[in-house]
This record gives C-alpha cells, structure tokens and sequence, in this order.
C-alpha cells in the first residue's frame, strides 16, 4: 500500500527550520532573506522529487512570498493566491515547513491552500480566476468593520482571461479605496498563454521604451521620499500611458499602475510594498517572475513542471509508462479522426498538454483553438462553431467543466447543438484532491434533456466511442475518463459497436446482475468472481451510456435478478446508480439496488488505493452488501 509520507524527511536548512510563523520571517537580518529564498528553493526541489506537486509555479514565486510576509502580517492580514498551487512557500513560512515532505499525500498538507488546514489560509481555492472577486469581497467586509487590515489578491497573468477576474476589476474602485492586487506575470498558465491580453503583457515585457521605464519604476522605489518620489512615479506613468494604449489597462479600471518590477528582486519587493500598503487606492504591482527559477529542469520544460509526479532530481525526469493514458488515447484518435472528416475540430482552455490536444495542436494547427482559461467562452465559442455544420471536440476536466454548466444548458441542450464534451479527469483525481476530483460531472448533467453521456470500460471501447460520437448529429455528447489508463486493453481489441443507449451484456446470470461503470468495471468483475465462489449466478453488465440507459436490459435483469448492485466512479448522490434506481422504480421493480461509490462529501486527497479502501469502493465492500440479501 501507498504510505503517507516519506519515512526519512529531506534535512531543511537552518533558517528556514527555524521559521515557526510568519512572525520568525520579520526577525531575520536583511542579509538573510536571500539565504531563506535559497533554502526554501532546495526544499521544494528535494521534498517534491518524492510527492510531486507543483513544482515551476512555487519556485517562481519564492522572493514574492517572502516579501509579503515580511511587509503584512498574516492571519490580520489576507493573502489570496488565485488557484493557490503557488501557496507551498506561503505553507512553508507559516509553520508547515517540517510537512512539506508530505504535499498531496493521504493526510499530508494538501497540493493547494485549505481553509481548514491554517489560520493563515483565509481562503482556499484549486480553479483559476477566483482571487480578485473573492479578495475583494474581503476588503468590502474590512471596511464596513472599519478594520485597518491589508487584502493582497496574488494572480497569474494567465488569470486575467477568466470572467471572473475582469468582472471583479470592473467593480474594485467601485467598492474599495484600500486594495492590492499583484500581477505575477510568467507568461505560462499550465502551458503557453495565449490571446490578447497575454500578448500585451508581453508586449510590456519587451518593449524597448518599457524597459527603460521598468528600470525608472525600480529607482522609484529607491527613492521613496518627498518630491523626488512624485516626480519619478509621473515619469513612470506617462512613459507607460502612451506606451500601446492611451493609458494602462489596469488604469482604465481605476487602479493604480506599478511596474514591471523584477519579482525576483527581494529588497525591492519589500520596499514596494512597504509603499504600497500605505496607499489609499487600489492598486496592481505588475511584477515579473521566471516559472521554475532556480532549478534548470523547470526552466527548460515550464509545462511539464507545472505539475507532475515524483521526479530524478539531477535531470527532472520521470517514469514513463507503457500504458498510454486515456489523454494519449483521446489526443491521437481525435486527431486521426480530424485528418479523415475536416469538419472536426479541437478547443481546449488552456490545457493542451493535459488534455493531450497538443498531438492536434501540432499536426492540424489550422483546426485547433486554445481560448486560455475561459471554460465558458469555450463552450460558447464550440457552440458557435457547431452552427456552421463543424464538429467541435471541446476537451476540458470535469472539474473545470463545471463553469461552464449554463452553456451546457442554455446553449448546448436547448439548440440541440452537437458539442462534444470531452471530461478528463472523469472520476477520482487522487494527489490533487477534492478541487479536482471530477466526481459530480454526471450529477449534473443527468438532468439535462438531450444530451447523451457515455464512459468506456476500456481503451478500445474508449476510442469506439470518440469515433461514435464523431458521426452524432442529434445533439450534445459527453465521454467521461479517468487521467491515466482504465484496465490496459490493447487499444486494436474487439469491441461490440456502439449503439446510442445500448449496455453491453457481458454474462447472464439470476441471482445478481452487477452494472459496472467505467473504470469500476473491473471492480465488478472482480465481484463477480466472488459472488460466483458462493454459487451464485451474477449477470455482468457493461451499462456504456449514462444517458440515455439501456431500459429494456436492466428492466429484464432488475426483474430475474434478486439484487442490482451499481459501480460508478462518481458521488452516490445523483449519480449512475440513483438513474438505475429511478428506472426501476417507474417500471414497477421493486428489486432491491446497492450502490458502490463516492460518499456525500468532499473526497480528501491521496492516493486512490488508500481512498477507494476507506471510502467502501471495493469488491470486498460490494461483496458483503450484496450478501445481505442471501
């Protein structure tokens, strides 16, 4: 079985075991900060070679932590880090730094900030676009409690192409005068930002006038005193005004503009926000950081470090496996599907590593489309597609396809347009923990009329699908899979085709007819055999289809059978087996249904071995629920 932890956590260096809160980050000398930022460094890349994590997005923001910690002090203060897979180093100097080594393991430190885990976690987060709105609200409670504290919304470039975080820009000099929101611009998301406004950060990056007026905004801070100070700070204004616009974006929506700033410079953050905090009027610090700093690997391959699994130290690299993922799968069958039919097409939100459209991306970029973290413009954007006769392939998470559920509703199902949803990370996410487990997906789209929602018991199954659902044309489709294989099936396998609403009946049987689900498939046979040990007659079936279900197949085994249990991948509220129930009880069966999944709560994280065992999703569990009724 997988272990929690590491049983011999790596040795960190002598200032940073000394840190037991944010207050021991104020005490130290000027002169030790950096030493702290290279020891945090050394301790994010030792301790994450054996968990994984996010590895790129914690080193690049090593010296911006430090410098808000030392400058505001937390829980008084709140720093919200938009998905907060960049908040491992705020861990770290808020009294977790002896648990690092435990990052993403079972009752570890979680691979993102939790309210309940620290006081100084005042809001927890794993989807991006959240910071600004949420910081925001914050700062409106502040100052209707008259409080004097300081709120820091901490934001990735690539969250400004959220709604979310633009709705919130439009409403922040409306709301608050007291407000500090840091640009931290890396130019990656997950991978490679894209669209307008990542160019025009960019733009402000390279520009040859920027530069200089990037060198003038450190002077400035140098120079924070009387007159000196205003003058310096015009000159930075109306050198950036006329830069690509008549004025800074971020003007535009009443804030105050500062920098870019080198956010690797550690004396100078702290100068710029001791500044800062004595402002009252909102404002953004556009600072500029290197995603992966300190550690070569990370630098030279920003995607694959944003987040991976365990990793060789010296060279970053990591265990391949010879089983394709159901993303390598849906990667290149959609992309032989498109070189056949140049009708279809591939959209992402900003995850065309995760997703694997990068196969797409680079054998038919004409036909692929990344829309940068904006699941709902997605949607919209493949609807819009789908009128003009196009067959999109809109490929994002479960978990982050759950922005995008009025589309889904209002757009998709409605107009009966043929958007076909593909949902990684369909089921249990294991290390990345209850933000993105992908475990409500079909709760909320069962009650969606129209649409069709499928998931494969295996590989070759999986592709039959992909190809199914290329020819629909009545309507929305959905496929559900998991982020890495479901049983290893050779991917050129027999498989009985694809009918729209038809289970596989995979053996009859009288006693019991078990429906395995998906990756839970396996679980069912694995009761089956079980069963059968006891000599019973167990029916296995193979539902493929959520929605609609095989009403006549489970009608007939609901009534030869003295039990129904249900497998699913998927909360037990709402989901496969509630449908199953549901179907029976309008037949007229009164045959009893036992269910194996998720329970009505928010899944922790670790790894799927130890969570299926605890939470009941086992042979051994379906086993002595099914006996009860022998």
């Amino acid at each position: 079985m997988t272990t929690s932890a590491s049983s011999e956590p790596p040795a960190l260096g002598p200032l940073l075991s000394a840190i037991r809160s944010p207050d021991d980050v104020k005490t130290l000398h000027e002169s030790d900060l950096l030493t702290l930022a290279d020891e945090v460094r050394h301790a994010l890349i030792t301790s994450l070679s054996r968990t994984g994590g996010h590895l790129g997005p914690n080193l690049g923001v090593v010296e911006l932590t430090i410098a808000l910690h030392r400058v505001f002090s937390t829980p008084q203060d709140n720093f919200v880090f938009d998905v907060a897979h960049q908040g491992y180093v705020h861990k770290m100097l808020t009294g977790r730094a002896e648990r690092i080594h435990t990052i993403r393991t079972y009752k570890g430190l979680n691979g993102f900030l939790l309210r309940t885990e620290s006081e100084h976690d005042c809001y927890g987060a794993g989807h991006a676009g959240t910071a600004l709105s949420a910081a925001l609200g914050m700062a409106a409670a502040r100052d209707l409690a008259k409080d004097d504290s300081h709120v820091v919304a901490v934001a990735g470039d690539a969250a400004f192409t959220c709604g979310p975080t633009l709705e919130a820009l439009n409403n922040i000099a409306e709301t608050t005068k007291k407000f500090i929101v840091v640009l931290n611009d890396n130019e990656w998301s997950i991978d490679k930002n894209v669209g307008a406004i990542a160019r025009y950060f960019n733009a402000l990056q390279t520009h040859s006038t920027y530069a200089s007026v990037r060198n003038t905004a450190a002077e400035f801070v140098e120079k924070i005193a009387g007159k000196a100070a205003r003058n310096l700070a015009h000159k930075v204004e109306s050198s950036a005004k006329n830069l690509l616009f008549p004025n800074v974006l971020f003007e535009k929506f009443g804030l105050r503009y500062f920098g870019p700033i080198d956010g690797h410079d550690l004396p100078l953050l702290v100068k710029t926000f001791e500044h800062l905090k004595t402002l009252h009027e909102p404002v953004v610090l556009h600072i500029i950081t290197e995603k992966g700093r300190g550690y070569q690997p990370a630098l030279d391959n920003p995607g694959k470090f944003h987040g991976l699994g365990a990793y060789k130290i010296d060279d970053g690299s990591t265990d391949i496996s010879a089983t394709p993922t159901c993303s390598d799968i849906f990667g290149r069958t959609v992309t032989d599907l498109a070189k056949t039919d140049d009708k279809v097409v591939a959209i992402t939100a900003a995850m065309p590593g995760g997703t694997k459209l990068e196969i797409f991306k680079k054998e038919l970029p004409e036909r692929y489309y990344d829309v940068g973290i904006a699941e709902e413009h997605a949607a919209l954007f493949a609807c819009g597609m789908a009128t003009r006769g196009y067959k999109p392939f809109l490929a994002i998470y479960s978990t982050f396809m759950q922005r995008a559920y009025d589309m889904i509703i209002h757009d998709m199902a409605l107009q009966g347009l043929p958007v076909r949803l593909c949902m990684d990370r369909g089921g249990l996410s294991g290390d990345d923990g209850p933000t993105h487990h992908g475990l409500f997906d079909i709760g909320y789209l069962r009650p969606v009329p129209g649409i069709v929602h499928m998931q494969p018991a295996n590989e070759a199954e999986f592709i039959a699908m992909l190809k199914w659902m290329a020819g629909y044309e009545a309507g929305p489709t959905a496929i559900r899979y998991p982020r890495g294989p479901i049983d290893g099936t050779p991917l050129d396998a027999p498989v009985t085709p694809i009918a729209l609403g038809k289970a596989e009946v995979v053996a009859e049987g009288t006693d019991v007819a078990l429906v395995g689900l998906g990756t839970l498939f396996g679980m069912a046979r694995q009761t089956k055999a079980m069963l059968e040990a006891k000599g019973l007659s167990v029916a296995l079936i193979n539902p493929r289809f959520i929605k609609p279900l095989d009403a006549a197949v489970l009608e007939r085994f609901g009534r030869q059978c003295k039990v129904v249990c249900t497998f699913e991948d998927h909360v037990l509220h709402n989901g496969f087996g509630c449908g199953v129930i549901e179907l029976l009880h309008d037949a007229g069966v009164t045959t009893p249904v036992e269910r194996i999944g998720w329970p009505d709560e928010f899944v922790e994280h670790g790894k799927p071995d130890i969570l299926l065992k605890l939470h009941g999703l086992t042979a051994e569990a379906a086993f002595e629920k099914i006996m009860r009724h022998f």
